[in-house]
């Protein structure tokens, strides 16, 4: 992603543009010579950024500096470099190129994180844990369970990214407020031929359309649409962390920690989710450049002005660069993730009893007593239960509670049977089976990119 946004692969681009509108000129009938192109070509990635800074410190202009430097590298060219274009030609075309791309480096990492945590999800499908709604202990699920929501957020991502990515427009050739009108009169009033110049470049350059109309610009409403994508991506992350923050403090679950890690530096037994808290730095920072796209869109006044270009310069390669980060991260802390299940089991003991009162009302009934008479013994001893736990009692003991009531009258092994974990699961196991054969297996098997695994340095 470093290399994508740096400036040997942007100005690259910009001479390949030169090139492929040069390239299609020629073809349709406007003279220039083959050793013009011949000299393109030869001299599409040895640039002098040196001469091209002393160009810029003359003009004041960016891609005259570069066009002034291509021709000191391609002479026989010089005097058909940027023929007819504005600087829009190779400023947008280069971005949407580059965001495209970008969106493919991100594509590849979301899958190798949904990989990793298909492992994850069909380890501990069955393995019962709390559920939480409003932050309180809720019905049971399961630690696989669990993870498939984070699973889930990451294919909506997924079918919107690709989705950006095929439907993405090119720029192309459009002029210097997006009337065509220089190529226009380099055709000698040849409609056709514009359009098919139009045409051949963005073809040349891996597009299968531009945009129809434009400005000087393509709309900058496709800067938001895109950042739209990539700020879904860092949502996803930094909702995922959230959760393991929460639960290392619950002791369910920990991220990665390396042996000779330290956690804090005054408290040192501190084992802190400092990954987990880089992801949600970095989306916070990602999440605020997505509205910047749209303030910027807003004010483009007619055909464009010039506010966007210095803003977007920022935004649109940070956005990229932070989500990459924030990509590094997640599949990290995935792949190292360490579930406790002892302790998910003994905070699952703590809230079972009172979870299951329903299934006991049952039993009571069954035995022959009374509904309501059972609502009201379980409601009193499991009030006392819970205030017993918070003044400091070791363990719920609502269940033996309830058998030493002769009141109630249902033997503890009864009572322990019915609350046993695995029963209050629902379909959750299954729900992990069908989730990863049917929703992710799919995304699995198509082709894609390795990922090489990138150091974390916290």
């Amino acid at each position: 992603m470093l290399t994508l946004w740096g400036p040997q692969e942007r100005y690259g681009l910009w001479r390949r543009l030169w090139l492929a509108l040069a390239e299609a000129q020629q073809s349709l009938g406007i003279a220039i010579p083959d050793e013009a192109l011949t000299g393109m070509r030869a001299h599409l990635d040895d640039i002098d950024f040196d001469a091209v800074a002393e160009y810029e410190r003359t003009f004041r202009h960016d891609v005259m500096a570069h066009v002034h430097a291509f021709g000191d590298v391609a002479p026989e060219a010089r005097k058909f470099i940027h023929l007819g274009a504005t600087s829009c030609y190779v400023t947008d075309n280069a971005e949407l190129i580059l965001m495209r791309r970008g969106l493919g480096l991100l594509r590849a990492k979301l899958l190798d994180a949904l990989d990793a945590l298909r492992g994850f999800a069909q380890e501990w499908k069955d393995v019962p844990a709390l559920g939480y709604t409003h932050l309180q202990p809720a019905q049971l699920t399961t630690v696989g369970k669990r993870a498939t929501l984070w699973m889930q957020d990451i294919l909506l991502d997924l079918e919107d990214l690709e989705f950006r990515i095929r439907s993405l427009p090119f720029r192309g050739v459009k002029g210097t407020t997006g009337t065509q009108a220089s190529f226009l009169s380099l055709f000698d009033g040849d409609h056709a031929k514009v359009r098919e110049l139009d045409r051949m470049v963005c073809a040349k350059m891996g597009f299968a359309t531009s945009i129809p109309v434009s400005g000087q610009t393509y709309s900058r409403k496709i800067d938001a649409q895109v950042l739209g994508v990539v700020a879904g991506i860092a949502a996803t992350a930094s909702k995922f962390s959230g959760d393991i923050r929460l639960l290392q403090a619950f002791g369910e679950i920990e991220e990665p920690f390396e042996k000779n890690q330290i956690g804090s530096s005054a408290m040192a037994y501190k084992r802190n989710p400092m990954r987990s808290e880089r992801i949600a730095a970095l989306a916070r920072f990602v999440l605020s450049l997505e509205p910047n796209a749209n303030q910027t869109h807003a004010v483009q006044y007619f055909e464009r002005t010039l506010d966007d270009s210095a803003n977007r310069r920022l935004t649109i390669p940070e956005s990229f660069l932070a989500t990459d980060a924030i990509l590094v991260l997640l599949q990290n802390v995935v792949r190292g993730l360490e579930v406790h299940p002892a302790r998910i089991r003994r905070r699952v003991d703590d809230e079972l009893p009172f979870m299951a009162t329903e299934e006991l009302i049952v039993r009571f009934v069954r035995a022959g007593g009374d509904r309501q008479e059972a609502h009201e013994i379980i409601r009193g001893h499991s009030i006392a239960a819970a205030r017993a736990v918070k003044d400091g009692a070791a363990r719920n003991d609502m269940l033996e509670r309830l058998a030493a009531d002769p009141a109630f009258g249902v033997p503890l092994e009864d009572l322990q049977a019915v609350a046993e974990p695995a029963r209050f699961v629902g379909r959750a196991p299954q729900q992990v089976e069908e989730f990863l054969e049917e929703h992710v297996a799919p995304w699995l098997s198509r082709e894609r990119a390795s990922v090489e695994q990138d150091e974390v340095r916290v």
